[in-house]
């Protein structure tokens, strides 16, 4: 049997500001993802801007920056078999309007830039993300 991985998910500020972290919790625990730590917290740009830096280069980078540090947000460390590719598979695509019915992004996401949760992409960046929220 695989071990099991750790990968950061945020509850974004649109999510968090409609009350539905959990509703977004139960999503996870209900399909075997443990929710190892959580904590809520308001960043400044200044940290998003490092916390997304990988994304710097792109257009949208200002945006998001402003974005994620508009209001409160919720970080977690879920834990689990395959926790990276299954916390991925259930936020769904990061446009909501083209997310498969079901899931997170589908469900609960505004727009592209609203899409209400963040997942980390590798287990290398679940790393280096959880260690920026979690470990400083």
């Amino acid at each position: 049997m695989s071990s099991p991985e750790q990968t950061l998910s945020i509850i974004k500020p649109d999510a968090v500001e409609r009350n539905l972290s959990e509703k977004i919790k139960s999503i996870f625990t209900k399909n075997n993802l443990k929710i190892l730590e959580s904590k809520k917290l308001h960043i400044s740009k200044d940290e998003a801007a490092e916390f997304y830096k990988v994304h710097q280069s792109k257009p949208f980078y200002d945006q998001l920056c402003n974005y994620l540090s508009s209001g409160p947000i919720e970080v977690l460390i879920l834990e689990g078999v395959n926790a990276v590719l299954k916390n991925r598979d259930l936020m769904g695509a990061t446009d909501p309007k083209n997310a498969e019915e079901g899931t997170i992004r589908k469900l609960y996401g505004v727009s592209i830039d609203k899409n209400s949760v963040h997942g980390s992409d590798s287990i290398k960046n679940a790393k280096v993300e959880i260690d920026f929220f979690f470990n400083k």
